[in-house]
């Protein structure tokens, strides 16, 4: 019998970027902050440093024969974090603005301040 597949999900517009510091609102790692070391767009997932950490195991390589548990950091939906700001020092929420020189900038929903830009 074959399994039903899920349906492809549509890919949202992730404002997040590499290098920005996100706090887990859910699951398991809620409340750790970390820094987004990759955003998967078509995923709706970023990878986040030292946070949800899964063990492979692999196995030893011809050449070198390095084998065994290996711990690495796995995807999150990036539903489950929300960015830090660096001034207020909480995760927040944020807004895209324009800036003066028709940049666009992210904008801290508490404090008010630009996260870049």
């Amino acid at each position: 019998m074959a399994r039903a597949r899920k349906p492809k999900q549509e890919p949202v517009r992730i404002r997040l970027k590499k290098n920005d510091l996100v706090e887990v609102t859910t699951g398991k790692e809620q409340g750790k902050t970390g820094k987004v070391l990759k955003v998967y767009r078509e995923k709706n997932q970023v990878l986040v440093e030292k946070i949800n950490m899964i063990k492979r195991h692999t196995r030893p390589s011809p050449t070198t024969g390095q084998g065994g548990i290996v711990e690495k950091e796995a995807p999150l939906y990036v539903s489950k974090v929300k960015l830090v700001c660096p001034k207020c020092a909480t995760a927040t929420r944020f807004s895209l603005t324009r800036t003066g020189e028709g940049k666009k900038a992210r904008v801290c929903l508490k404090c008010k301040e630009m996260i870049d830009g």
